[in-house]
């Protein structure tokens, strides 16, 4: 996962980001929260894109989205924990955690402000 995630950063120019990034605070958050969900991966190799985002100009509301949703909304792997755990718990589960990963970037930039 990690050759993966050093991969696709290689192959992502900087450029890209800082086009796709950087209009509106919650515009990029709601866009690295989508991002996160359909390329739902393992949170270490989250933490490094995130990383190499960070370093690129992204903001840390939207690479807190990113990573959030990254690790906790599953948009290919719903079929199968549809089949598990039922069509309207799964739907469900991601629709919340969906609407967290937009949530709690603001809330952990603005408690960052806060504490200084």
């Amino acid at each position: 996962m990690l050759l993966l995630t050093s991969l696709a950063v290689e192959l992502l120019p900087g450029q890209i980001s800082s086009d796709l990034f950087g209009q509106n605070d919650l515009v990029d958050v709601f866009l690295g929260a989508s991002l996160g969900s359909v390329a739902a991966g393992h949170p270490i190799a989250s933490y490094v894109l995130g990383g190499e985002l960070l370093a690129e100009g992204v903001t840390l509301l939207t690479v807190t989205a990113l990573i959030v949703s990254w690790v906790t909304v599953g948009i290919v792997q719903l079929p199968a924990e549809a089949l598990l755990l039922g069509k309207r718990f799964a739907i469900y589960r991601n629709l919340l955690c969906f609407v967290f990963a937009i949530v709690i970037p603001f809330l952990t930039v603005y408690t960052l402000q806060l504490m200084g």
